[in-house]
């Protein structure tokens, strides 16, 4: 587990807000489930008072996603942000395609962070699979959980029957495909799709060094795990107060799903942003602060 060094001024946010670095520590020993926590790249900042919100990001992508949300609640919460093994700086050789074959494993992962920081009453935010990760966390053990926040989430990509996830299941064998052939290339042609926004290409290149950062070997294994999982009936079994936050021409997560899955959790409410793309962490920064905010306040 790290301390962040403060990060520098973003774009957006207003730099006269109260500096939550002066009440930081700097941890230079070990503390109870260090290993857990250097497994996953564990970094907090803000409050260490304050009510836990724990970040946590989607396919292709590290906890850096989240840096222009983040500042945004450090003078309040105590900030957690979390790298999924294979992805950022987490320790990459502690991924066993056994454990990760399920997004059941990455959510096992969730619950021991959680317990290794004795995390009570917590927020969590978990953007795409993250999302989906958050669910199967909170219905194994909803003890430390106050609030869930899924942003652009989906149980399956697969249309089944009625249900419209966005894709035919040949729409994403090709894409798998695609992928292991070449997965450089195919994170270069699919992360400006992703994005969306193709007005900002700047956002389009973020994502695609995000995607590039990534072990292809782990990026092809977390592909197929991701789109290719159906967690519809976990929804139902959520019991934490949940917000669903959808985006608007979402290429990966359709506003159809955006509203099963409200639908499905009995304890949701939905809000339709008017962020573009799937990745509103980056290209709608403060909208995304906003929605969280005034649902956990």
């Amino acid at each position: 587990m790290t301390e962040k060094d403060p990060p520098p001024p973003t774009p957006g946010i207003a730099e006269d807000r109260p500096d939550p670095w002066q009440v930081c520590m700097t941890l230079t020993t070990p503390v109870s489930g260090s290993d857990v926590l250097h497994r996953n790249n564990v970094t907090l900042s803000g409050n260490p008072t304050g009510r836990p919100i724990v970040f946590v990001h989607g396919f292709g992508c590290s906890q850096e996603m989240w840096h222009a949300v983040t500042p945004h609640f450090e003078a309040d919460h105590r900030v957690v942000l979390i790298d999924l093994v294979g992805a950022g700086g987490s320790d990459v050789t502690a991924y066993d395609p056994v454990k990760y074959d399920s997004l059941h494993g990455y959510a096992d992962d969730i619950l021991e962070i959680m317990a290794a920081l004795d995390l009570r009453d917590a927020v969590y935010v978990g953007h795409s699979v993250a999302a989906t990760i958050g669910v199967l966390a909170e219905t194994t053990d909803a003890s430390r959980f106050g609030a869930l926040v899924l942003v652009a989430p989906s149980p399956r990509y697969i249309d089944d029957d009625e249900y419209r996830g966005g894709f035919e299941r040949a729409d994403i064998e090709g894409l798998l495909d695609a992928l292991d052939a070449n997965y450089f290339g195919w994170s270069q042609t699919m992360a400006p799709l992703i994005m969306g926004n193709a007005e900002r290409p700047d956002l389009g290149r973020q994502l695609t060094d995000s995607f590039c950062t990534v072990d292809p070997e782990i990026a092809r294994h977390f592909a197929r795990v991701t789109f290719l999982s159906d967690n519809r009936r976990d929804l139902s079994a959520v019991r934490t107060r949940t917000l669903v936050l959808q985006c608007s021409d979402d290429v990966i997560a359709p506003a159809t799903v955006g509203r099963y899955v409200h639908e499905q959790i009995s304890t949701s409410r939905l809000v339709q942003l008017a962020a573009t793309g799937h990745c509103p962490n980056l290209s709608a920064p403060d909208e995304l602060t906003q929605a969280i905010t005034e649902f956990i306040r």
